[in-house]
């Protein structure tokens, strides 16, 4: 079994096992406090295996967050629902109430499918009730900005584009210990549908040795010949890395049975996006998670997957229309200075899931 589903696994047998039952805003918990998993991304791409996953609904909602984008019609249109449950609660919050006897009656919402086909179907609809707040891209691309948002278009005002400023400062001050995002901004809390579990992202870079980078030549240009060793000229000619660096996420409230999966690809993704657009080897991803739970209707369905044995890591290819030439000889090299360019191109399909063999889906009932 690879090391991944084997720690996800202990993990949940861990909260079973020690956790302490908890009643929260949405349900009851079994939870422990102050976990970690750790992850070499050349063990392979950190998607699980003892369960399917659902990669194009994991990359729509990670290229909707870089993009700052805060409204669900984007992810609506691409078959990605994660957060309609969020969003309906926040519109049933909302909505006006009249008197009747004294008392405060809901005046008539629609259901969440009627609510959801109107989010699709009606663009100032959805302007006024698909929007979620200040959540994840808010922050991470408009820190303390504003937007206006209309039919689609977003124009930020004013703010701080915190993923600009780390890939800046992963090329121009790489060992710096700033090079971080945080989603936790105390001012604006009260204007997010739902705090952020995921709620700040560390960068952490080192050198790569000669050796290490001779083997990164070998496998990816020097194929015909790789027991000439190159010379250092030639490694700068074929702009092999001359860093690794790794990515630590902190997750203040961590779903293990539903989200935490999630998050470990999402996080491992953006790991290899960044990685590509310094031109860095992804070397590790590390969980920091503080309450670490399970939903009490999640213990019983999810126990068949601690039966399962995992399988080989599945890899991920990111397209090479992004690199010089745009001519898939090698996968380094420097994209653009600005992000914003780089992300409104970016697709779905840009992010290729390589020889992925899981275990069949787990049905877990999500918690809003």
């Amino acid at each position: 079994m690879n090391k991944l589903d084997r720690d996800y696994l202990s993990l949940i047998k861990d909260v079973l096992k020690n956790g302490n039952y908890k009643e929260g805003r949405n349900g009851g918990t079994r939870s422990v406090f102050s976990r970690h998993i750790r992850h070499k991304m050349s063990d392979g791409f950190p998607l699980l295996t003892t369960k399917k996953m659902p990669w194009k609904v994991i990359v729509t909602e990670l290229i909707w967050f870089l993009r700052g984008h805060t409204n669900i019609k984007e992810l609506l249109d691409n078959n990605c629902n994660i957060w309609n449950g969020d969003s309906y609660a926040n519109y049933l919050k909302k909505q006006p109430k009249f008197q009747v006897g004294g008392n405060n009656v809901d005046c008539g919402p629609m259901n969440i499918e009627d609510y959801i086909n109107k989010i699709k179907t009606d663009d100032s609809f959805a302007k006024k009730w698909g929007d979620l707040g200040k959540i994840y891209g808010s922050q991470w691309r408009n820190w303390g900005g504003e937007v206006d948002y209309d039919k689609g278009e977003y124009n930020f005002k004013g703010g701080i584009d915190q993923i600009q400023v780390v890939i800046d400062e992963l090329k121009s001050n790489p060992d710096s210990r700033r090079i971080f995002v945080s989603a936790w901004n105390v001012a604006e809390l009260s204007e997010m549908v739902l705090p952020p579990c995921h709620n700040f992202f560390q960068f952490y870079t080192r050198v790569l040795s000669y050796d290490e980078r001779v083997t990164l030549f070998n496998s990816k240009v020097n194929i015909l010949n790789p027991y000439l060793p190159p010379l250092k000229e030639t490694l700068e000619l074929h702009n092999i890395p001359t860093r690794a660096v790794s990515l630590l996420f902190n997750m203040r409230s961590s779903d293990v049975g539903l989200g935490l999966p999630f998050n470990l690809a999402s996080y491992g993704l953006l790991l290899k996006l960044i990685g590509v657009i310094v031109n860095m080897v992804p070397e590790e991803l590390i969980a920091n998670l503080g309450d670490v739970h399970l939903y009490s209707n999640h213990i019983e369905p999810i126990k068949p997957q601690l039966k399962r044995r995992g399988k080989v890591l599945p890899d991920v290819l990111i397209s090479s229309k992004f690199l010089p030439n745009g001519d898939g000889e090698t996968r380094f090299g420097e994209l653009d200075s600005s992000f914003q360019i780089l992300i409104n191109n970016l697709e779905v399909d840009d992010f290729k899931l390589i020889n992925y063999n899981s275990h069949d889906k787990i049905k877990l009932p999500l918690s809003n």
